[in-house]
């Protein structure tokens, strides 16, 4: 697969575009709003000379990079294409709408995939001529730093077709892994408590943000806190993704979005992007220095940890994907410092059992339940 088509050149869009034309092969990107495209390639233009100023590339190579990628003004120029990528918004209308417009122009043994983070990829493959030559692959944010790509297989996706995709990721210098179509896939079914957890501490009044961060860096050796994290990806993308996830899994407790984050969305309070979320980006913004509590730091971490090992142990029990693909994906997709079943093993299921009983009993919320397979880990 050496021609690849591109929908959409933002920033996650453009970042595919670059990863593939590193590669070597010639990428096709097209986006409905032009002037955005034009945005892109001048950033990455930008980036590629800086890359070549440090010396990490060479003049020659930045240059061949840049000029493998093709913007175009229509899909039709897709034609040749033997993969296409969809990176748009997050909505399954619009995307759906997409895919049938390219499959009217590619052959029928083009692939046709979705960056999607979070639908699911039979759904969006259920109104196409073909659904057989559509998957998902899911780049993480900035892709072409981002080692990991989950693989998403829908029900309709044919059987080797993940295997083709995977070599082709693999080929590309990125760490794939096989998910099964669930809402979240690997990554992002998994890391709810992260957010979740540390949300419903806050909203309570438990714990400050500074506080839940300081923990979760002191005690669990994470790159950012929950809500550092939240700031950075955009407190309203972070809602999104949740929300479909609650909505996917018919409302399932485990997974309910918070208020205050509903709130902070309402507010546009969306985290660096708008200057302003849980932190003050502001120039001269100080950060607030937490206040120190190790009972405390040790009751936070132990509750954040404990959900995302349990969520872990479920994602196995479920086969969502293999035990090395699991822990891959969650040190390799959003940094954490140790992949959760070994960490489960390392802190002692009974321990992470314990906690989680605590805190069912304490709240009474299905939200604290266990996954069957924890205790016989």
């Amino acid at each position: 697969m050496n021609r690849i088509g591109i929908i959409g050149s933002g920033t996650m869009g453009i970042g595919i575009a670059q990863v593939a034309a590193t590669s070597g092969c010639k990428v096709f990107l097209y986006d409905a709003n032009p002037a955005q495209t034009e945005k892109s390639l001048q950033n990455l233009q930008q980036t590629l000379n800086k890359l070549a100023a440090k010396q990490k590339i060479s003049a020659e190579r930045s240059a061949k990079i840049y000029d493998s990628i093709k913007p175009c003004s229509n899909i039709s120029d897709f034609k040749d294409c033997d993969l296409v990528i969809e990176a748009i918004i997050e909505n399954k209308e619009i995307k759906s709408k997409v895919f049938q417009n390219v499959e009217e122009i590619v052959s029928e043994n083009c692939v046709i995939a979705s960056n999607t983070s979070s639908i699911s990829i039979t759904s969006l493959s259920s109104e196409l001529k073909n659904p057989e030559h559509f998957i998902g692959i899911h780049f993480f944010n900035p892709a072409p730093l981002m080692p990991l790509v989950e693989i998403i297989p829908g029900l309709l996706t044919k059987e080797n077709l993940a295997d083709e995709i995977f070599s082709l990721i693999k080929s590309w210098g990125k760490i794939p892994v096989i998910a099964k179509d669930v809402p979240g896939f690997i990554v992002n079914r998994i890391a709810r408590p992260f957010y979740g957890e540390a949300l419903r501490i806050a909203e309570e009044q438990i714990a400050t943000p500074e506080q839940i961060d300081d923990a979760m860096r002191t005690l669990g050796n994470f790159k950012m806190g929950p809500f550092e994290l939240m700031d950075l990806i955009g407190i309203d993308v972070n809602f999104s993704v949740t929300k479909t996830v609650y909505q996917d899994y018919f409302y399932d407790p485990k997974y309910k979005p918070s208020l205050l984050q509903q709130r902070m969305s309402e507010a546009k309070l969306l985290g660096r992007k708008t200057g302003k979320g849980f932190y003050d980006y502001a120039e001269n913004a100080e950060k607030p220095a937490p206040e120190k509590d190790d009972e405390l730091y040790q009751t936070i971490f132990n509750r954040i940890i404990s959900m995302l090992i349990n969520e872990a142990v479920e994602a196995k029990r479920l086969e969502i994907a293999n035990d090395e693909d699991l822990e891959l994906a969650m040190q390799k997709g959003v940094n954490y410092p140790k992949g959760l079943l070994a960490w489960g093993k390392e802190i002692g299921y009974e321990k992470v059992s314990k906690t989680l009983q605590n805190l069912y009993e304490t709240y009474q919320e299905e939200r604290y339940r266990q996954s069957p397979l924890l205790k016989k880990m």
